[in-house]
């Protein structure tokens, strides 16, 4: 039994951490974007896409954290 809490301690940490840094990545880019649009309305467009790109590869950090805690609790 000792060997099972641990694993579910790992899982959680994982996914402690996994979804708290990508929470916060995202809040600091859409931050810098609106920061940016406002200072330079022309070239707020141009930027959205590149935003939208750069919170989906943060937010792919938080789905491979799923993945591992997963891992670690089923393997």
């Amino acid at each position: 039994m000792e060997t099972e809490a641990i694993r579910y301690l790992a899982a959680a940490g994982v996914m402690a951490i996994g979804s708290i840094a990508p929470a916060l990545a995202e809040g600091y880019i859409a931050a810098q974007y609106m920061e940016t649009s406002g200072r330079n309305p022309e070239i707020s467009e141009a930027l959205f896409s590149k935003m939208i790109v750069a919170m989906a590869l943060v937010e792919s950090l938080a789905i491979y954290a799923l993945v591992i805690a997963l891992v670690i609790i089923f393997v």
